[in-house]
């Protein structure tokens, strides 16, 4: 017990070195923006027809405390990060908890979903695939785990939203109809969500599933050809108990290990379905502050929050594998 708890401490603390240095990262580079958020700000305000001055500029830069030093104000930021504060947004001048509010708790809830089925449908289809010896089974699921891989996730949102106007007349874009977006939560609108999330969760989940289907394929086809397995099968172990109790398990170890980088894959296509459904999410807001407003702070908030969520994941998936893997058990009893 002594062992697991140092296990969990060590994982718990790497977990947090992670995301100050990441924390760090972000905030240079943020910092390694030409112009600081006074600056952008009062250009912005400059372009609405408002005279502004070079004392309007340092005014505002002590007012931001931007006139501090550097290590002085990342070490209030990350400070402020880890308790969810992260100030305002240099643009929109509104407070980003608020702004993000439930719209990052809906992408990530979007993003999670579609890893869970994702892995729901790879994980028996890549045991069949890597050990069924019917050929046009193997054959038609390795051409939809290509398919999968090949199509981009823009083009089957576009080729769904084309079939959907043409023959329902709904362009099923958004995540809430008109009278729901701006009205608090209800079953009425947990309903209507519901009606709409499941678009971008399946074409998320698309491409997701096509690589897991491959990844599960190819640790399954290692591990069926092993010594332990001739010698479960000689003993007279056959079946679905010879696959689950020894293949599969041991190949859904590094599965689960690589729960957090396929999150991360998932969201980094986010942006891009975002922008063609007109999603109202984090993704949408990651690429406005990106590409069109240039709102470092937003930017910075919203990655920063997406590393918590894959550390974390990371460090739960850590957690399950010293309780279920003996091989990670033996190591931390070592």
């Amino acid at each position: 017990m002594y062992q697991f708890a140092r296990f969990a401490a060590t994982r718990a603390a790497l977990a947090v070195i992670t995301l100050v240095i990441v924390s760090f990262i972000v905030f240079s580079l943020m910092e390694l923006v030409p112009g600081d958020c006074a600056e952008r700000y009062l250009a912005f305000k400059n372009t609405q027809g408002s005279q502004i001055s070079v004392a309007d500029i340092e005014a505002e830069r002590v007012r931001l405390g931007l006139d501090k030093p550097y290590l002085v104000r990342w070490g209030s930021w990350i400070f402020n990060a880890f308790q969810g504060e992260f100030g305002d947004s240099c643009i929109l001048r509104v407070n980003i908890a608020q702004l993000l509010g439930e719209k990052f708790w809906i992408s990530l809830g979007i993003c999670l979903t579609s890893l869970v089925l994702a892995y729901l449908i790879a994980i028996p289809v890549g045991i069949i695939a890597a050990t069924s010896k019917n050929a046009l089974l193997n054959n038609s699921l390795r051409f939809v785990s290509y398919l999968g891989l090949a199509m981009p996730n823009f083009l089957l949102a576009l080729m769904i939203m084309l079939f959907s106007t043409i023959y329902f007349g709904d362009s099923l874009t958004g995540l809430f109809s008109k009278e729901f977006r701006n009205a608090e939560w209800s079953p009425e609108r947990v309903r209507d969500f519901l009606s709409r999330a499941w678009l971008p969760v399946f074409i998320l989940g698309w491409s997701a599933t096509a690589f897991a289907i491959q990844t599960v394929r190819a640790l399954m086809s290692d591990e069926v050809g092993k010594l332990y397995v001739t010698a479960a099968s000689a003993r007279g172990v056959t079946g679905r108990k010879l696959l689950w109790r020894y293949p599969a398990r041991h190949s859904l170890g590094p599965i689960v290990n690589s729960l957090g980088f396929d999150l991360n894959r998932i969201f980094n296509e986010l942006p891009i379905v975002a922008l063609i459904l007109t999603l109202t999410e984090a993704g949408a807001l990651l690429i406005e502050a990106l590409a069109r407003s240039n709102d470092q702070q937003l930017a910075g908030a919203i990655i920063f929050l997406l590393t918590a969520s894959i550390v974390g994941i990371n460090f739960i998936t850590d957690i399950i594998l010293a309780l279920t893997d003996p091989r990670v058990r033996r190591s931390i009893l070592e």
